[in-house]
Parts: C-alpha cells; structure tokens; sequence
C-alpha cells in the first residue's frame, strides 16, 4: 500500500530555546539552512533560536524567522533520507515554509520574504494592548456567537485550527471576557497564546498593505506539488494571485480545519508535522482518527 503524504508546517507560536540545534549539531544540511539563513538576513538566528533570550525569540520578526529556518533545515534532513511529500499546507507562517518546499517560491526570496512580513506585522501594528487566546472543544460558531457578544472592545476568530479549536484576536480586554463568556458556554478550556498582536484580523491592514508592495516584486514559481492555503482551505490553482492571496493572509483568518478536511477527502491518508512542536498531529490523531 502506498502512503499518500502531507507534510504540515506551524506558525507563530511554536516557538521555543534551544529547538533546532539537535538536528543542526546532527547534520551538515541542516546547519547549512542556518547558515544560509543568516547570510541572507544578516541575523544569526541560530543563536536566537538556541540560546534567546527568550524575549528576543518572541519579538515577531525573530520567531517567524526561526521557526520558519528550522522547518526547513528539517525539510533537508528528510530530502537527504528520501522522505518528501507531494501535498503540504502550513498555518499562517507556515504556508511560506509549504510555498518554499513546494518551489512556488525560491528558498532566498521565501526568506526574504518572511523577514519582512515579521518586520511589519511586529512595527506596523496598531497602537493598543492585544492578546489571541485559543477556545477548546466548541463548535466554530459558538465561538463566533462568543465573539459577538462582547461588547467591552474588538474581538473575532483568527484562526480555525481544527474542530473544537479555535483562535480568537483582538484587544486584550475584549479577548479575556470571550474567554469568559466561552467557559460559561461550556468550552473544554482558554489558552493565552504567545504571539504579540491582533493576527489575522482588520487590524494589520498596514501590514498587509505594506507586504503587499514586496510580494509585487517577488517571482512566484510553478509547481508540481500541491500546496492547500490558509484563506480558504483549498489547493493553489494556477489561476491563483499568490501575491494578492498572501497579502490579504495577513488580515483573513486561517481556515486549517477545512484545509484538513479538504486533504482527506483528497485521500491522503499520512501526515508529517514539521517544526519546533508536535501540535497539529496531536489533533489530527484526535479529531480525524488518523
């Protein structure tokens, strides 16, 4: 029996010290993604990743660079032991760490890329005290009924992890009394999450608009390998505008449970996660049977 395979890559969030230098202490291709990394973005984000501090590792401009940089260093480490897969996806971050694998984007504009997009969506946010909080074990429109229902400031899904997941974004005030309202509503639990602004909501228009004025200027490759993104849950056609498609990423919430879905309906029937944590497999093992 053939294995069909999706390899899934994280976002923001997943961070931690120390993640990568196992495999970058281990294999040569691996150290050689750090020090490519760092040669094109004039950061050492081997010493970030390995030894922080942890305050430096969190600043957005730093994390979505090293986490993207160990997924991939990762993602050699399987090429040279012949593992690869012809489907891949990511959340938030994570789908330019697919679009690199999958040749829609070169490795050095991938990065490039990145650096920027951590740039603005860590200077370019608005003034204001934010906060994403991850709701367990209700249905997506409850949490969006949650949402609602908070009158005290700015609050709304960001990302659709998986069934009885949900992330919600916004002004932090708003955001803790969701999570209050969420637990009278018999969620299974709140979680804080360690990220910095109101990702994937209206409030990173500068952002996304700035990013946008880059993504114009990048080459966007073809590719025989399937990549299923973020806004919609379904493949890129050939149709696709990447470019406008990852400038509105920015500010449109992930859609990674229908991404998943989609993906086994298509069949396939292995997923591999590749990055600093092991949380989408959990899930998929939970929630899919797989």
């Amino acid at each position: 029996m053939i294995m069909k395979i999706a390899f899934l890559f994280p976002g923001q969030g997943t961070q931690n010290i120390g993640m990568g230098k196992d495999i970058y202490d281990k294999y040569e291709v691996a150290k050689n993604v750090y020090d490519k990394v760092q040669e094109i973005t004039n950061i050492d984000i081997a010493k970030i990743s390995f030894e922080g501090p942890v305050e430096v590792l969190n600043e957005t401009k730093n994390t979505q660079l090293a986490i993207l940089t160990n997924s991939l260093a990762i993602l050699e480490v399987l090429k040279e032991n012949n593992v690869e897969a012809e489907v891949s996806a990511g959340l938030s971050l994570g789908e330019y760490t697919a679009l690199i694998y999958s040749n829609y984007l070169s490795f050095e504009e991938g990065i490039k890329i990145v650096q920027k997009r951590g740039e603005y969506m860590q200077n370019l946010l608005p003034e204001g005290d934010w906060q994403m909080l991850a709701v367990l074990g209700l249905k997506d429109e409850v949490v969006e009924e949650v949402c609602k229902k908070v009158k005290t400031g700015f609050v709304v899904p960001a990302n659709y992890n998986f069934e009885g997941q949900v992330v919600i974004s916004g002004e932090k005030e708003a955001v803790l009394e969701a999570g209050e309202l969420a637990k009278e509503m018999g969620a299974r639990g709140v979680i804080p999450l360690n990220t910095a602004g109101p990702f994937h909501t209206e409030k990173l228009k500068e952002a996304s608009n700035a990013l946008k004025k880059d993504l114009e200027n990048i080459s966007i490759n073809k590719s025989n390998k399937k990549v299923f993104k973020n806004i919609d849950g379904e493949p890129y056609r050939d149709t696709d505008n990447i470019r406008e498609i990852l400038a509105k990423h920015i500010i449109s919430p992930v859609r990674f449970s229908k991404t998943i879905q989609n993906m086994l309906n298509e069949g396939i029937d292995t997923f591999v996660e590749i990055g600093p944590r092991k949380n989408f497999i959990r899930f998929c093992k939970e929630k899919y049977k797989r």
